[in-house]
């Protein structure tokens, strides 16, 4: 099943209006948009139809189309409302401990079976339009988590008042994705704290300081 790559930016499955209805309207998307996660973590995307999520969800089939229009819509949807939910990064005191909690958060999303976190990725592979949806909520959670360093400067644990905070945390959760994702390698309980430890101490050491005005 695929997905024309043309597909326009700003057509009505690629933009949050109607996010949040009330009343029936949103416990259709409620129960529709949870049949799509129990379909896409028990049978991949390349299993995901809308006569199926219709049939899950108990709703009639012409709504479901007449709302989302594709499974490219649904998809969209889907991590929309993943972006809608109120999550908020770790708070443990320190650097290395808030990053750890993060990346233990990550691991935990792709080790679950099934796993929706990578049923999802995979699903992006295949439909632009989920793909563009997926990059504007991992950038907006890459940003909410720039508190992280925020609070680990106001500590003093940074050695300058500026760091490239998305460096930082990129190289702090990038292990836990090359592992279990792309080398698909057996969990390692520790990787999450070694991973976080490792960021820590570069950015202490000031391998993320940014260097700000100045002339010439």
């Amino acid at each position: 099943m695929t997905e024309p790559l043309d597909t326009p930016l700003n057509t009505p499955s690629d933009t949050p209006s109607d996010r949040r209805p009330g009343g029936r309207s949103a416990r259709v998307r409620t129960q529709v948009l949870d049949a799509v996660r129990a379909e896409l973590a028990e049978n991949g995307h390349e299993s995901l139809t809308m006569e199926g999520v219709a049939t899950r969800a108990g709703v009639h089939r012409a709504t479901v189309y007449r709302r989302w229009r594709d499974v490219g819509g649904l998809l969209v949807d889907l991590i929309d409302a993943t972006g809608e939910i109120d999550w908020q990064p770790p708070d443990t005191g320190s650097l290395r401990g808030d990053l750890t909690a993060l990346n233990q958060e990550i691991q935990d999303s792709l080790l679950v079976r099934p796993s929706f976190a990578v049923a999802l990725m995979a699903a992006s592979f295949h439909f632009e339009r989920a793909a563009r949806a997926q990059t504007r909520l991992w950038t907006d959670r890459y940003a909410q988590c720039e508190v992280l360093i925020e609070r680990a400067r106001a500590r003093g644990e940074l050695p300058t008042p500026h760091t490239d905070a998305h460096a930082l945390l990129l190289l702090a959760t990038a292990p836990i994705y090359h592992q279990l994702v792309l080398l698909r390698t057996p969990p390692d309980p520790h990787l999450p704290e070694r991973a976080a430890t490792a960021a820590t101490l570069a950015a202490a050491a000031g391998a993320f300081s940014v260097v700000r005005g100045g002339g010439g």
